[in-house]
């Protein structure tokens, strides 16, 4: 890997834009605990018994709107 030398400036910041840097930093990091929790398995056997509830919902719906009766 090959190292830019870059100019030595100094570089002012407004108290605000600290202020957004930080609500950005903030932002990420409750976006990052979000992803990782969804990554766990009981997340993801929760969703799958959530998606089977639905799709067993949406069958009954459909035969009642033929006028089929659940057993």
């Amino acid at each position: 890997m090959t190292a830019v030398p870059a100019p030595r400036t100094l570089v002012r910041v407004t108290r605000f834009e600290r202020l957004l840097l930080a609500a950005a930093s903030a932002i990420a990091s409750h976006v990052d605990a979000r992803l990782e929790h969804r990554a766990g398995p009981a997340y993801r056997a929760a969703t799958q018994v959530r998606n089977g509830m639905e799709e067993s919902r949406r069958a009954a719906q459909a035969r009642g709107a033929v006028g089929l009766l659940p057993r």
